[in-house]
């Protein structure tokens, strides 16, 4: 199986050994890509992912390659980006980015503050009660994402009655695959 994907002109793609990385206007992303019998080459304006092997595993994996590759060419290009919005009823909670990472204040009244890591190169932009989270790692972006909505997620109360958190609205629809 053979696969070949177009790079644009503002990007380039290297290929060293198991890790492909991606650089373009937006940022870099590396990612290693090894499977047996699978090989990923770059040249000035395509990226070929080929395999001898013809079952049904290694031609799924090749497939999930050429996903990563273009998630990658996207994210270097145009970025992703997520939307969350904090919601209250109880505690007035404040979110903050502190360095690299993201502090939720007062949530349900607790005294100590909630913190979660910001992954990668992701970029976080707090306006009052909404934050965007942009990057060009689809992985980071998504990951830091649900780490914010995990961290105020709430246990041993009615979530009828408690539905304070942080929560995610919009994400990005799938890359140019």
């Amino acid at each position: 199986m053979r696969v070949e994907l177009e790079i644009p002109e503002n990007v380039t793609v290297e290929v060293d050994r198991f890790d492909v990385t991606v650089e373009g206007p937006e940022g870099s992303v590396t990612r290693r890509l090894w499977y047996p019998d699978v090989t990923v080459e770059a040249d000035d304006d395509l990226v070929v992912i080929e395999s001898d092997a013809e079952d049904a595993k290694t031609n799924s994996t090749v497939g999930t390659f050429e996903s990563h590759i273009s998630n990658a060419v996207h994210g270097v290009t145009e970025g992703w980006e997520y939307e969350m919005e904090v919601f209250y009823s109880h505690f007035p909670m404040q979110v903050r980015v502190e360095g690299d990472e993201v502090v939720i204040e007062n949530f349900l009244g607790e005294k100590a503050p909630r913190r979660t890591t910001i992954h990668g190169e992701t970029d976080v932009t707090v306006d009052d009660e909404q934050l965007v989270l942009s990057g060009p790692s689809k992985e980071d972006v998504g990951q830091t994402a649900a780490d914010i909505e995990q961290l105020t997620k709430v246990s041993g109360k009615d979530t009828r009655v408690f539905q304070d958190g942080v929560y995610i609205t919009n994400k990005p629809a799938k890359g140019g695959v």
